[in-house]
């Protein structure tokens, strides 16, 4: 079962949403409230959530500073906020933050439960996705030909772009998506995907290497959106969180 934290400062709201909806068919269990942001900052990092369900205006630690709290701790929860239309402007500050939706107040019967239900089916088409490959390799290790050169030049300037895809590279290169791929993973023995996650992750280990950065500002600069998907990610590939990698690394210095 997914663990739910709600923190929310109008007690009947938040009453309302502990008591009114159905967590058993969604699969999940309501393990704490709080109040206002600073006492939900504080159950998180203890209780360590899946799923936090925030108002974003509360007293002492609002919403987007209490998610900006648990992102430097390296909370990987999915975060719903809820937000009334005056704060919405507001609100969309906190996509940057990994927040994966918003609920407007008031909220009707069945919008939480969608949210909730959209995450889960997020989580098991993550769990279907391949881990990705060894390192990144220059255009000069690519094997012969010279649309995989090409191609690997152009994820090495391109990496950071959120949206890049087979379909954009392909389309720089004036060949096929499926030529692409096959001769890609042919001469490789990557996909173009999983060269493209070990471009990322090798950039985002330099940028912690420096620590000028805080994790989420790392996930911008490497093309993620979802700082949750990227801590993720980066744990696969090198095997620590961001946080601990970078932890590590300046204790080496």
């Amino acid at each position: 079962m997914l663990k739910v934290l709600v923190v929310e400062d109008e007690e009947l709201i938040r009453r309302g949403i502990v008591l009114t909806t159905d967590w058993a068919s969604l699969d999940c269990v309501v393990i704490a409230e709080a109040s206002n942001g600073e006492e939900g900052l504080k159950i998180a990092l203890e209780k360590k959530p899946d799923i936090i369900i925030a108002d974003i205006r509360m007293p002492k630690m609002d919403g987007l500073e209490m998610l900006k709290e648990l992102r430097d701790n390296e909370s990987t929860a999915c975060v719903i906020i809820l937000t009334s239309y005056s704060s919405f402007e507001y609100a969309r500050s906190a996509l940057r933050l990994g927040v994966f939706d918003f609920v407007l107040k008031p909220f009707h019967d069945g919008e939480l439960e969608d949210v909730i239900r959209r995450f889960r089916d997020d989580l098991a088409k993550k769990a279907r996705t391949p881990e990705p490959e060894p390192e990144p390799m220059t255009a000069a290790q690519a094997g012969q030909s010279r649309n995989t050169k090409l191609a690997i030049d152009y994820i090495t300037q391109h990496y950071s772009e959120p949206d890049i895809s087979v379909s954009s590279i392909a389309g720089a290169l004036d060949i096929s998506e499926g030529h692409l791929s096959h001769l890609f993973k042919r001469e490789t023995g990557q996909t173009i995907l999983g060269y493209l996650t070990r471009q990322r992750i090798h950039a985002a280990q330099e940028l912690l290497k420096t620590n000028n950065y805080k994790v989420y500002e790392v996930c911008e600069k490497v093309g993620y959106r979802d700082i949750t998907y990227f801590s993720s990610t980066f744990k696969k590939v090198a095997g620590v969180s961001p946080t601990e990698y970078q932890s590590q690394v300046h204790q080496e210095r």
